[in-house]
């Protein structure tokens, strides 16, 4: 089955609206979110091209065990950066099956705007940007012996998510991002081409309020 990080995003949303019960404390400035779970990536569809536009590219999805910590600047403000274990992707090209595999880790600062913050469902947005390392680069198959790597990323990510309040300092949290993130694509050290991933990145967790 595909997976559809907007309908699990959506899905949780409806369910912690549908439980909402009495008002928890709200999120106040200068209060620390830490928060653990699990983030899934899913790389677009059409992933690039290499060898002169030739060859296309399609990146597989990963998920990995997640935290993040959230800085409340005030009550509506606050200032977020993700982190995960590294997230694996199988490099597959159009006709040759898989060529590689590669390692990354995406860490991502956001600002965020909270919408609510007296409310026990508490929805927010946020931008901010995301730096992208990709390390243990591995060529298989058609390129199996060769050097493949793949060149770090900068980008922009959006994001949307909700917490939702189980008590004065535990709960719920789900959000959505999408990053930007490109990559040249390298073989025995020449520049063969380029992959965009620009993933959907989908999160569920729990937090808790220091």
């Amino acid at each position: 089955m595909a997976f559809r990080p907007r309908h699990t995003l959506i899905a949780c949303a409806l369910a912690a609206g549908a439980i909402a019960g009495a008002p928890a404390m709200a999120h106040e400035a200068g209060d620390i979110l830490l928060k653990a779970g699990v983030t899934h990536v899913e790389p677009k569809s059409n992933n690039g091209t290499v060898a002169n536009g030739t060859v296309k590219l399609d990146i597989d999805g990963s998920t990995r065990p997640s935290f993040s910590l959230t800085y409340m600047a005030t009550r509506h403000i606050g200032i977020e950066l993700l982190g995960a274990f590294p997230f694996k992707h199988s490099i597959n090209a159009r006709g040759m099956g898989e060529i590689g595999s590669t390692k990354h880790l995406p860490p991502t600062l956001s600002l965020q705007w909270h919408f609510l913050p007296d409310a026990t469902f508490q929805p927010y947005v946020g931008v901010g940007l995301n730096y992208t390392t990709f390390f243990s680069t591995k060529s298989k198959g058609a390129l199996a012996g060769s050097d493949l790597s793949l060149s770090d990323s900068w980008g922009v990510a959006a994001q949307i998510g909700a917490d939702f309040k189980l008590s004065d300092r535990w709960f719920l949290n789900a959000d959505l991002r999408y990053i930007d993130i490109s990559s040249t694509v390298r073989l025995n050290g020449q520049d063969i081409g380029k992959t965009h991933i620009d993933p959907w990145v989908a999160t569920i967790g729990v937090g808790y309020r220091f």
